[in-house]
């Protein structure tokens, strides 16, 4: 029997949370459950606004890969895009691809195939040198490739490791690096898809064809002190809308301009103020005569544009801050000013580039299927990504070679969740490269005629099919070997070694098996002299702690933390598992999360309402560590139970009776329960989330049940 847990919170923190962010109860309630309380969290799951996304440049050596990037159009280089043979690896291409091309740049791009390696190779690179080529960009991959960078440069050529794996002790050099992972990358969160990391170099490379781009400009503001003797005055610095330096002195009134810091700091930039008369008579108390300053006032051009500011104050301004309600750091008049500055230069620039809205809704939509491929955590920035990337789906707005992808998956004018993204359309792309042909998956999304396009996107569907064959016929393999494995780790570990595995489908293989026995997992193959092995995991154990501790036995190894890859030469199998028995008892697991269940509201009968989806959309997307909502209803009344299914797994469906309605279950694989644990008009306790079933384009709510017990 399953562990119910619904986690205690109070009346008093539900009312802070409401207070706090405006939500309503059951969100707060919600919210509290899982443990998302700070504002930093809590923003990204209310808010949708691109606005919230992490400023690209806040990465060290965004100008560096900006500018390489640029020279290379000026001189008229060749450059190659490398990526990775993933849903990850193919999207980053794509993306990078489609800026560099429209920048009008000499691009091609390259991705491992057959038998390659993952990353950079040197026969790429040799290749690349026959093209007289002089700058690679790696994407989603690249990081460990520390050989390979060296020998690049050998041979006279730049590299930009564009990536988001784990970095190994010893970077790649020469290389300009943009990887979040990285320890003095700057930016703020580590774990976004390197398809994402693309996307931040391509919109840095967009906000470099504007006139803000490293021009370094100043906020001033000024306010008397309460004294009203003194004045403090506050300057920020800013550098592609990203804060570079802080000013903030309290002047006593009367004062030589000459007696402070402010003059140095000043000197050279463009200052920006917001209600000039105002600030002028604040700085004329505060300075003696020769202070003089050359501003631009914002506020009548903000005002251009939201008429409303036409009088607000720089004190009523930080009240109108979003930011401000998330982030205490942006409660003060210089920070609402700096947030009102970056949405309005924003707009600018997208009045001066209106081509761009169009493009970056297409790449959102592959930074998407990036993002929930590479199982990377619905948090952050994370959760904006998706949300938009999905949004222009459903207004029917998916780009080319997703759009036929869609279609051919049936999904085409029903509402797509990111659900539907991770079960139907990222298992067809990944199905290419699985099968040594990843090129398929960056020419669907790059082919400019429509019937070629849906010729590629069938190809695609068929190698998905031959992929899950593969995948039924190397379950069958590891099935007979995985308990014999289990036991010989004492349970903390399955290792299946087959050569009849595919290797396409090792990954695959080694997550159904942590699916089925919640342990980590290795699956390994041959391929000529090679073993190559994926390794899954959960648990709260991360997979390079394993493999970094193997890490002399291997040609090469990568991953996240949980999930990797590995080779290995063959002859080296015996060390190999001599290494494992050394180090498999270490491993260290949590409970299994298995046999309990997380509540996340409980909601009586009379409020088990279709207006509930509302909440349930706002927390998507679902998926890593973000899990779908779990509700908790008492004294349900079975109206009708039906048994479905024609084979030996048959489901359970049931009608309950709420009085004034009627809501519809379905029980997945819980036929058995029927009359053994209940039976029709029986009042049950349920846990279940709520969705949507959609048939002959009508769509109703219902529930999908987890777990159900008769009513005591």
């Amino acid at each position: 029997m399953k562990n119910w847990i619904k986690k205690h919170i109070t009346r008093n923190d539900v009312g802070a949370l409401y207070d706090k962010f405006g939500v309503n109860a059951l969100t707060a309630s919600i919210l509290l459950r899982r443990g998302v309380t700070e504002g930093s969290e809590v923003q990204f799951f209310l808010e949708d606004d691109l606005r919230f996304l992490h400023n690209p440049f806040l990465f060290a050596n965004m100008e560096d890969a900006v500018d390489r990037i640029l020279q290379a159009k000026d001189e008229g280089e060749k450059v190659l895009i490398f990526g990775d043979r993933d849903v990850d690896g193919i999207t980053s291409t794509v993306v990078l691809y489609d800026y560099l091309v429209s920048l009008g740049l000499d691009v091609s791009w390259r991705l491992p195939g057959g038998t390659d390696p993952y990353g950079l190779n040197k026969n790429a690179i040799d290749d690349f040198e026959k093209n007289y080529g002089s700058l690679i960009i790696t994407v989603d991959c690249g990081i460990s490739n520390v050989e390979e960078i060296a020998y690049a440069s050998e041979k006279g050529m730049d590299v930009i490791v564009i990536d988001h794996h784990t970095p190994p002790e010893v970077l790649p050099s020469p290389a300009i690096i943009i990887n979040p992972k990285c320890a003095d990358s700057g930016y703020p969160f580590k774990d976004i898809s390197g398809c994402a990391v693309a996307y931040k170099v391509v919109s840095a490379l967009r906000f470099a064809q504007t006139e803000l781009y490293k021009n370094e400009v100043s906020l001033l503001t000024a306010r008397v002190n309460p004294d009203s003797s003194s004045a403090t005055i506050e300057v920020l610095k800013l550098q592609n809308l990203v804060e570079k330096a802080h000013f903030s002195e309290s002047v006593p009134c009367g004062s030589s301009i000459m007696e402070t810091k402010l003059v140095d700091f000043l000197r050279g930039q463009q200052i920006f103020v917001w209600d000039e008369k105002s600030l002028s008579s604040i700085l004329s108390q505060v300075f003696t005569s020769g202070a003089e300053f050359n501003f631009l006032d914002l506020r009548p051009e903000v005002a251009k544009i939201y008429p409303s500011f036409a009088a607000v104050s720089l004190a009523q301004l930080k009240s109108k801050s979003r930011l401000a309600r998330y982030n205490p750091e942006f409660n003060s008049e210089i920070k609402g000013f700096y947030n009102v500055f970056v949405t309005f230069m924003n707009a600018q620039i997208a009045r001066q580039f209106p081509q761009n809205e169009a493009a970056n809704e297409r790449d959102l939509q592959l930074v998407a299927l990036a993002a929930l491929a590479d199982i990377m955590p619905l948090k952050n920035e994370n959760r904006i990504f998706i949300r938009h990337g999905i949004e222009s789906m459903n207004k029917g707005k998916s780009r080319e070679g997703l759009r036929e992808l869609l279609s051919m998956q049936n999904l085409l004018g029903k509402r797509i969740t990111a659900t539907d993204l991770s079960w139907n359309i990222n298992p067809a792309l990944n199905a290419t490269g699985r099968l040594g042909q990843p090129e398929i998956g960056v020419e669907l999304f790059l082919e400019q005629n429509a019937e070629k396009r849906t010729q590629i996107a069938q190809k695609v569907i068929e190698m998905n099919n031959e992929r899950k064959a593969l995948g039924n016929e190397g379950w069958n393999y590891a099935v007979l070997q995985a308990k014999e494995s289990i036991q010989k780790y004492d349970g903390k570990l399955c290792v299946i070694i087959d050569e009849r595995i595919n290797r396409g489908v090792s990954g695959t293989i080694a997550g159904k098996l942590v699916n089925v026995y919640d342990i980590p997992a290795m699956a390994v193959t041959f391929v000529d002299d090679n073993a190559i092995g994926s390794m899954r995991s959960c648990r709260g154990f991360e997979v390079l702690s394993l493999l970094d501790k193997m890490a002399d036995l291997f040609v090469s190894y990568g991953g996240h933390a949980y999930a990797a890859g590995f080779t290995f030469k063959k002859e080296r199998l015996n060390d190999f598992l001599a290494a494992l028995e050394k180090f498999a008892p270490q491993i260290e697991l949590s409970s299994s999360e298995s046999e309990q269940i997380n509540i996340d509201a409980e909601i009586p009968p009379e409020y088990l309402k279709p207006d509930l989806l509302t909440v349930v959309d706002n927390f998507e997307p679902y998926g890593e560590e973000n899990r779908e909502l779990t509700f908790m209803s008492k004294k349900l009344r079975i109206f009708d139970a039906m048994i479905i299914g024609k084979t030996e797994r048959q489901h359970l469906k049931l009608t309950f009776d709420l009085g004034k309605t009627k809501w519809p279950a379905m029980f997945w694989g819980g036929a058995e329960a029927l009359h053994r644990d209940f039976d029709k008009g029986d009042t049950v306790d349920v846990l279940y989330q709520i969705s949507r079933n959609t048939y002959n384009g009508v769509e109703t709510p219902q529930l999908i049940i987890t777990d159900i017990r008769k009513s005591m």
